[in-house]
């Protein structure tokens, strides 16, 4: 079976981005939630700073493209390791 590349990058992308954003908009409302989490990817995304609802914007952005970048390398690199069956 092969995964769907196009598949696979939507729902990472969506995943990943929905989790930056929970996170980014549950430490607006309730401040120290998330820190730990929020610290390591404000050093990964340029320009996303932690606290402000236009940064938590611009970091589920990031996190969209990022895991949908991610999910088609996985699909791909799936789809080239598994046998054709």
């Amino acid at each position: 079976m092969k995964l769907s590349m196009k598949a696979m990058g939507l729902t990472l992308g969506l995943l990943w981005g929905g989790a930056v954003l929970v996170v980014g908009l549950a430490h607006l409302v309730w401040p120290p939630y998330g820190v730990a989490f929020l610290v390591p990817v404000a050093s990964i995304y340029p320009g996303y700073e932690i606290g402000g609802f236009g940064s938590v914007v611009v970091g589920t952005f990031y996190a969209i493209f990022d895991g949908w970048i991610g999910g088609i390398i996985l699909a791909w690199l799936y789809n080239k390791l598994v046998p054709a069956a």
